[in-house]
């Protein structure tokens, strides 16, 4: 269940993410999606804004590996 969290002074979304969350990879992408019009606000977000914050994934996506030696 998504819980709404409010900004505080001076606050970036990945502030808010790493924050919430204690990280940004794979969040602030879904924190944005969540919140249609937040990137509007620009980068220091308002001073009191509720936002919308998903459930995250357990882990951070996985990428695939690539070895040059080969």
């Amino acid at each position: 269940m998504p819980v709404t969290i409010r900004a505080n002074q001076n606050e970036t979304v990945d502030a808010l993410c790493w924050r919430y969350y204690g990280r940004t990879a794979g969040v602030t992408e879904a924190v944005l999606q969540a919140n249609p019009g937040l990137a509007d606000h620009g980068p220091i977000l308002p001073h009191g804004l509720p936002v919308n914050m998903p459930e995250a994934q357990t882990s951070a996506p996985q990428r695939q590996m690539v070895n040059l030696w080969d």
